[in-house]
């Protein structure tokens, strides 16, 4: 199902992402283990992450096409152009097409850690991937983008992110998910921003469940994202207590998921690490 005709029919949806694994033994685990605890769960959609410069594209294409087939849940595939020809792109499309793939996170990607060369012949941005879509396939995809709170790492300015941010929409995106973030304030001043450029469509927040403060500090630094204190002083001094950062991280993401419910938020996204415990229980109170 596409995901703009759920999005008719629901107010707010809630969702998760999930990435493949690293090893043969984790792919298992991740397709008859965690996708089932968590289709138990009933997300409205499922989302799969793609590896930079497309190492994990086929696993994210089988993982996204299993979760339709065998729990009947809308899932959307993360696309990214930047270490992609125009010629690969066009053949992985036919690809997602074959799987009946319907929804796609159209996103530019990094380069790979051991290499800064892209192809000549890529699309340079995510509003090229998306512009080429429509183009070959008109509506028969539903089509997200990525948002940033506070702003893309590569912007130079939060208006500047948000005129790219418009650009992605009229050059056919359908919805908006955003990076992580722990002070709900980022996400309202960026909804409110927004709207006064004239975006009018979904912007679902992302909310990564805390299961590790060190783990934290490292993904933060590598996206950019901002820690805010509370999170320092909550979580450093139990870091090493296990139990004690879980039922932390679980409090934490329900006040945040209450508050944006609260305030109009359309729903919530879960950077879920492959993790189903957190989401489990934050999903059963909040929803």
């Amino acid at each position: 199902m596409l995901l703009k005709d759920i999005f008719q029919q629901k107010d707010r949806t809630f969702s998760f992402e999930v990435f493949p694994a690293r090893t043969p033994e984790g792919d298992i685990r991740l397709i008859h283990e965690i996708l089932k605890e968590f289709s138990l769960l009933k997300p409205d959609f499922i989302s799969c992450t793609y590896g930079a410069g497309g190492g994990n594209r086929d696993k994210t294409l089988a993982i996204v096409e299993h979760i339709q087939k065998a729990y009947d849940i809308a899932s959307v595939a993360h696309l990214t152009c930047i270490c992609h020809t125009k010629n690969e792109i066009a053949t992985i499309l036919k690809k997602i097409v074959a799987k009946g793939i319907k929804n796609i996170l159209a996103l530019r990607g990094d380069y790979p850690k051991d290499n800064t060369n892209a192809p000549i012949d890529n699309y340079k941005y995510s509003s090229e991937l998306i512009s080429y879509i429509r183009k070959e396939y008109k509506n028969q995809f539903c089509l997200g983008v990525a948002g940033f709170p506070e702003m893309h790492p590569l912007s130079s300015n939060k208006e500047l992110d948000i005129k790219y941010l418009k650009n992605k929409i009229d050059c056919g995106a359908d919805f908006v998910i955003t990076q992580l973030f722990f002070d709900n304030k980022l996400y309202f001043d960026y909804v409110k921003s927004v709207r006064q450029a004239g975006i009018k469509t979904r912007i679902i927040p992302g909310i990564l469940p805390i299961t590790s403060y060190d783990g934290l500090i490292k993904f933060c630094k590598g996206c950019k994202a901002s820690v805010p204190e509370e999170i320092h002083n909550t979580f450093a001094p139990i870091k090493n207590n296990s139990k004690k950062i879980l039922e932390a991280g679980i409090k934490y993401a329900i006040k945040q998921c209450k508050e944006l419910l609260n305030n109009g938020a359309p729903g919530i996204h879960f950077y879920t690490l492959n993790k189903v415990e957190p989401v489990k229980e934050i999903i059963s109170i909040v929803r």
